[in-house]
C-alpha cells in the first residue's frame, strides 16, 4: 500500500478525469495521499477534494512562486483553511530562486509568517527548496519547533545529515530515477528508512519509464522500486516503512 505524501490534485491537468482517478487509486494500491494547496484558491480545492475523497487530506498555504498574487488577507484565510478537521500540514511553502531570485527578502518574510503559522497550529510543514538550500536550512535553523519535510529533496548531503538530525523528513519523488540522478542517491544513501516519504509531486515530475507523461499517484511504485534498489530492500518494505513515516508525521 502507498502513501503519496505530495500531489496536486487540484491541478487543472486533471480537470478531464480528477474524480475518475481519485476514486480508483485504492484499488491501485494507493491507500492515502495528500494534496498540498499553493495559494488560496488551490488551498480550498485541497479542501474540498479532501471533504470528498476518504483517502484524500490536504495541506494549506502559499507558494513561494505565488508571492506576487497575493493580497491581502490571503494569510488569514490560509489560517481558517487549517482549521478544518482534514487539514494535516501547512504546505506547499518555501523558497524558489530558480523562478525568482529579485525578491528574496520577501519570500523569506512569507515563508517565516507560515512557519510561525504552523507552530501556532502544531501542524508540519511541506517545504518547497529549489535554489534556495543556504537561506532555508538557516529559516529552519531559527525555528527549531518546525518539523516536516523537504518535498522532493534537492540538497546536498551535508545539509540533508543537518535536516535529519533536527528531525526533518525528506521526501523521494521521480527525479531519482533520472540518469543525472547522482546527488539524489547520495542523499537517499544516508537517509535512514524512518525518515524519506515517497512523492509523485502529481501531474509533474513523472519517473521513468513514464517521463513525459502527465504524473499520478499510480507511479509511486517506480519511485518506490528505485528506492528499493538504491538500499538493498524489497519495494514493499519501502513502502511500509514510507507509510508509517507519512502517518507519524502527518498525524493520520
Amino acid at each position: 500500500m502507498y502513501f503519496d505524501t505530495h500531489a496536486h490534485y487540484d491541478d487543472e491537468a486533471f480537470d478531464a478525469d480528477r474524480d475518475e482517478l481519485l476514486s480508483s487509486l485504492p484499488e491501485a494500491g494507493v491507500t492515502l495521499v495528500i494534496d498540498p494547496g499553493c495559494d488560496v484558491s488551490s488551498s480550498e480545492k485541497a479542501i474540498a477534494l479532501a471533504e470528498r475523497f476518504p483517502h484524500v487530506y490536504a495541506a494549506v498555504g502559499i507558494h513561494p512562486e505565488e508571492l506576487g498574487g497575493m493580497q491581502a488577507g490571503d494569510l488569514e484565510k490560509i489560517e481558517a483553511l487549517c482549521a478544518h478537521e482534514k487539514c494535516v500540514a501547512i504546505g506547499e511553502i518555501g523558497l524558489d530562486y530558480y523562478w525568482d531570485d529579485t525578491h528574496k527578502e520577501e519570500q523569506k518574510a512569507l515563508f517565516i509568517q507560515q512557519l510561525e503559522l504552523a507552530i501556532d497550529h502544531d501542524l508540519p510543514v511541506i517545504i518547497h527548496d529549489r535554489e534556495a538550500h543556504g537561506d532555508s536550512l538557516d529559516i529552519v535553523r531559527r525555528c527549531p519547533d518546525v518539523r516536516g519535510v523537504f518535498h522532493c529533496y534537492s540538497g546536498s548531503k551535508e545539509m540533508a545529515e543537518e535536516l535529519l538530525k533536527r528531525g526533518w523528513y525528506l521526501g523521494f519523488d521521480g527525479p531519482i530515477t533520472y540518469k543525472n540522478a547522482r546527488k539524489a542517491i547520495e542523499v537517499l544513501e544516508i537517509c535512514p528508512l524512518d525518515r524519506l516519504l515517497i512523492e509523485t509531486d502529481s501531474p509533474y515530475l513523472s519517473p521513468v519509464p513514464r517521463r513525459g507523461k502527465r504524473n499520478d499517484s499510480r507511479n509511486l511504485r517506480y519511485v518506490t522500486e528505485k528506492i528499493a534498489e538504491i538500499k538493498g530492500l524489497t519495494a514493499e518494505e519501502v513502502a511500509a516503512a514510507a507509510m508509517e513515516n507519512g502517518r507519524r508525521l502527518f498525524k493520520i
